[in-house]
């Protein structure tokens, strides 16, 4: 039996703002059911109050394992269900390697890959249960081709591909799916103190908008449109180039 849009319940981690707030407000237009989550919910709280009780604000530190925990059991107790998770919370310390502490490296890792698989874990047994059900993994090209100053993301992108082609594996005989959502280059707060050239980056409202279009993809890599296909393809047969690119790139470290 099909499951209508108005009946589906979508998990959102990092919805407050920058690519994963586009992809609320265009989710909410679809008649979605949407758990959005985030450690502060000022914007989701505008959303959820223009909606129609379909958007529901949880505070959830994506760090704390009991957090997560409790944070799903509140929202299957609510909803009944969970059928498409979006991993999208991400942070990013901009320095050179030089300059970064192992702190740095493992705030990242806990937000950026120990963060998407707490809410795996969290949620996996729901869709198995329930027999079908999609977890979107936010990438990055960089995983590929790596990024001056961004030594600590570039790994975990890199770790959160690798665990997505696993995961597939281990999840082939079911109907639950595991993808990869890469964006191109985002005018994110993330990403504000590296002086990208304006060709080089695209507005968060524009790639949220075109993800949250994909929502109901099982396709295991998914971009928001065929320029940024293109793009990662060019940038992953052409590396040289794309190091020569972004050799100029400075940054700013706040």
């Amino acid at each position: 039996m099909t499951t209508s849009n108005d009946e589906m319940v979508v998990v959102l981690t990092g919805a407050n703002e920058g690519i994963g707030y586009h992809m609320l407000t265009a989710l909410t237009e679809d008649n979605l059911r949407i758990a959005a989550l985030d450690i502060s919910g000022d914007n989701i709280q505008c959303v959820r109050d223009d909606g129609l009780g379909q958007v529901r604000y949880y505070e959830c530190d994506v760090t704390d394992t009991e957090d997560v925990d409790t944070t799903v059991s509140e929202i299957v107790d609510q909803w009944n269900r969970i059928d498409i998770l979006v991993n999208n919370a991400g942070v990013a310390r901009i320095a050179p390697f030089q300059e970064r502490s192992m702190a740095d490296t493992r705030r990242e890792f806990e937000v950026n890959f120990f963060g998407y698989q707490r809410l795996i874990r969290a949620v996996l047994p729901h869709m198995l249960e329930q027999g079908t059900g999609i977890i979107h993994n936010m990438g990055s090209g960089t995983a590929d081709t790596g990024h001056p100053g961004l030594s600590g993301y570039s790994a975990t992108k890199g770790a959160i591909k690798a665990l997505v082609r696993s995961l597939n594996l281990e999840l082939q005989h079911t109907d639950v799916s595991c993808t990869l959502m890469i964006p191109p280059s985002t005018n994110t707060r993330m990403t504000a103190d590296l002086e990208y050239p304006e060709w080089m980056t695209v507005e968060p409202e524009e790639v949220g908008r075109k993800l949250a279009t994909k929502i109901h993809s099982t396709q295991p890599v998914i971009t928001p449109d065929w320029r940024t296909t293109v793009g990662l393809s060019f940038i992953r047969q052409f590396p040289s180039l794309w190091r020569r690119m972004t050799a100029g790139v400075v940054w700013h470290p706040k």
